[in-house]
């Protein structure tokens, strides 16, 4: 895994919706992956958890639909980039303008505390720009994830997302290629061809390259186009490698 990597830029989808399936025994599956849950945990926690850090990565709200046979219930649900959830079709307080030029107000992450805290603290620190303390705590974060539950875990990989977005979003465009590279044949290599996750980690390496200027395109440009193969029958990346061949000058795959 690339160190510390961070999550990448705005091409998530804009409709994301999550299968959740928590059984009679509460064990808990996102979209058929199965999830740690900690001792003491309650499986709908670590659904918000985990989908949070979806959300705020690509700012939109994500939906969800659970089946929680536990209860014998059914229902949908929105989670929210600040970690709220909301039924479907509830209108936002108050959409900010798009041309807005955002305040940047440095958010405070405390060291300490719940692993949900922290994650909080940095996310609210990297909506507010202040992305070195959101990039210091998301670090922490995966350094933690990774010792614990090892670098493709789960939460790991939903971690290292996050942090892939921190690094696009500060700029640091070659950390957030190599990162979204991995992370693309790590979904690969664990959920297989054509998922969702696989593509858009693809697809974010790429427009984080596309970023770069020639002088540090270059030396990324081969693992790139090496994952592009990997992850998809070649044609549906031809454009996208045509483009990589013409920044460098070299012949198209």
């Amino acid at each position: 895994m690339p160190a510390a990597p961070r999550r990448g830029p705005h091409t998530m989808n804009n409709s994301t919706r999550f299968q959740v399936h928590i059984s009679r025994d509460g064990q808990l599956y996102i979209d058929s992956e199965p999830q740690l849950v900690p001792d003491g945990v309650d499986p709908s926690q670590v659904v918000i958890q985990a989908l949070h850090i979806e959300a705020a990565g690509s700012g939109l709200a994500v939906l969800v639909h659970v089946q929680d046979e536990r209860t014998a219930s059914q229902f949908d649900m929105q989670v929210m980039p600040d970690g709220t959830t909301q039924a479907p079709g509830t209108p936002p307080a108050a959409a900010a303008s798009p041309t807005a030029t955002p305040q940047v107000v440095p958010a405070q992450v405390e060291p300490k505390g719940s692993l949900f805290d922290r994650l909080a603290a940095a996310q609210a620190a990297g909506r507010a720009h202040d992305f070195d303390t959101a990039i210091a705590a998301a670090d922490d974060i995966l350094q933690q994830l990774t010792a614990e539950q090892g670098d493709t875990a789960s939460a790991t990989l939903e971690a290292a997302q996050f942090r892939a977005d921190l690094a696009y979003l500060s700029g640091e465009f070659a950390f957030a290629t190599a990162s979204w590279t991995w992370l693309a044949l790590t979904h690969f290599d664990r959920l297989g061809p054509g998922r969702r996750r696989t593509q858009v980690a693809a697809q974010n390496a790429a427009h984080a390259w596309m970023q770069l200027p020639p002088h540090e395109a270059g030396p990324l440009a081969a693992d790139l186009v090496g994952m592009l193969l990997e992850v998809a029958a070649p044609e549906r990346t031809a454009t996208m490698r045509a483009q990589i061949a013409a920044r460098t000058g070299q012949p198209g795959n």
